[in-house]
């Protein structure tokens, strides 16, 4: 290296040093580009995974497909199965959007003017007996720019949470040791925190309830010294494969179980409570609705039918009485 700083001098070590950087830049461009381009391919095939196994469960009943596009910059492929043996409506959907961050969300994040990209998988499902929960999981990606386009924020969040009408304890317990299983294999913490943080999310404020008996909810995962993004990565998508395993066998096991009218009408009267969450408390519809999402696809997580009884109140000593006790405090299944 002698000889050229002879002959170069001070501009050969400008060089040098600024094509370090250029290179480092370049680096940390193709590994952010390559994570979030890894991430939405995986959502591509986990949204195949989980639509062809439901619709192996609901022999006949098929998935509506639309592909749609968002004016602002992105769009998504939203998946719908209605009116079938066991599945009465339910969504699986993926998205990919980006392009300048709205107001509203800028005061969210407390930042100014910004670029953004953000990808995730959303579903939500809906049996028709009362005696197989409702199930809700969500998978998501998101980054934020500066005016150079570099990359000035990333991280990782989602969850599963399951929300029965009546209670089966081994059903409750096999769904939280699914998600148990999945997160012990990254961190001993993570269940335990996890758990916690998605019984406090998922808390029907104004009706002082849950909503379901909880599972994970986990929201900004950022780099860290313990963590990198590739970590986060391989966690996410450990919980994502887990869903089937969490969810299918609890189907399998209640969709022929004998039900009455009333026990039907007791569902949907508990779906109120769910259509309540999300139109009122849920960020995921609050970020579709304030990033001009396609709303077919963000309202397709709401129930086709719904009751909502004036000051309705359960039997002393019944099975819907038993469910709402155990709504009233979280509980460990695990």
């Amino acid at each position: 290296m002698l000889i050229p700083q002879v002959i170069f001098g001070k501009p050969f070590k400008y060089f040098l040093n600024t094509f370090k950087h250029f290179l480092n830049t370049f680096k940390h461009f193709l590994n952010t580009f390559k994570l979030k381009n890894k991430f939405y391919t995986y959502i591509q095939t986990l949204q195949d995974q989980i639509c062809r196994r439901l619709e192996d469960i609901d022999v006949g009943t098929k998935f509506r497909e639309d592909i749609w596009e968002r004016p602002e910059g992105g769009g998504g492929k939203t998946r719908v199965i209605e009116n079938g043996n066991v599945f009465e409506k339910g969504g699986v959907n993926i998205s990919a959007v980006h392009g300048k961050l709205p107001e509203t969300m800028q005061k969210m994040f407390n930042v100014g003017e910004a670029d953004f990209f953000a990808c995730g998988l959303s579903l939500v499902i809906h049996p028709k007996s009362p005696m197989v929960p409702t199930v809700h999981a969500n998978w998501r990606y998101f980054e934020m720019y500066d005016d150079n386009g570099e990359v000035i924020n990333s991280w990782f969040g989602g969850g599963q949470d399951l929300t029965p009408y009546y209670m089966f304890e081994e059903d409750g317990k096999h769904f939280h040791q699914t998600c148990k299983n999945a997160c012990d294999k990254h961190n001993l913490d993570f269940y335990p925190k996890y758990k916690k943080q998605c019984d406090a999310y998922f808390w029907n404020a104004h009706r002082n309830e849950a909503r379901g008996l909880g599972g994970l909810f986990f929201d900004y995962c950022k780099a860290t010294d313990d963590m990198k993004m590739e970590d986060w990565y391989n966690f996410v998508t450990e919980v994502g494969n887990s869903f089937l395993e969490a969810y299918v066998p609890i189907v399998e096991k209640r969709k022929n179980s004998a039900y009455t009218a009333e026990q039907r009408n007791w569902q949907e009267i508990r779906r109120g409570r769910y259509v309540e969450f999300n139109l009122v408390h849920d960020k995921g519809t609050l970020f579709g609705l304030k990033t001009n999402g396609r709303i077919e696809s963000i309202l397709m997580s709401l129930p086709p039918h719904v009751q909502w009884v004036y000051d309705h109140h359960p039997e002393k000593g019944s099975e819907e009485e038993k469910l709402l006790k155990i709504l009233e405090k979280p509980i460990d299944w695990v």
